[in-house]
C-alpha cells in the first residue's frame, strides 16, 4: 500500500498568531513547501462521531480573501458531498446558500466602501 504524507508548518508571532503557514505533501509535482494564508482541516472520529477540526489563518490574510476562501469551501464540500451521497437537491441547498453568503458579502463590501 502507498503511503502519502501532508506535512504542515505554521510559524507563531509571539502572542501565537500564525505569520505564516507553509505545506507540502509527498505526491504533490513540486518538492518546494507552498505558502497559504488560510487552512481548514477537518478530520471525522467516527469512535466519537464528531468532527474535529484545524482552522488557521495567517494576519496577512484580507477580509475579502476570506470571503472567496469560505465561498470557494462551501461549493468545493456541496461538491463533495454531491460525490459521497448523491443528494443533488441538498447539493443545490448547499450551492445556493453558498452564493446568497458571497453576494451578501459583496453587498455589504460595497456598501461600506460608500461610506467611506
Amino acid at each position: 500500500m502507498q503511503t502519502s504524507t501532508i506535512s504542515i508548518d505554521v510559524q507563531l508571532d509571539a502572542d501565537k498568531v500564525p505569520q505564516q503557514i507553509m505545506w507540502k505533501a509527498t505526491d504533490n509535482a513540486t518538492d518546494m513547501a507552498q505558502r497559504a494564508k488560510a487552512m481548514m482541516i477537518s478530520f471525522w472520529d467516527g469512535a466519537d462521531k464528531s468532527a474535529l477540526r484545524i482552522d488557521l489563518w495567517t494576519k496577512d490574510m484580507m477580509v475579502d480573501e476570506m470571503a472567496d476562501f469560505f465561498y470557494q469551501t462551501m461549493m468545493t464540500m456541496a461538491d463533495t458531498f454531491n460525490r459521497a451521497t448523491k443528494q443533488t437537491e441538498l447539493v443545490e441547498e448547499m450551492k445556493t446558500f453558498a452564493k446568497t453568503f458571497y453576494k451578501k458579502f459583496k453587498d455589504s463590501q460595497l456598501d461600506t466602501n460608500k461610506l467611506q
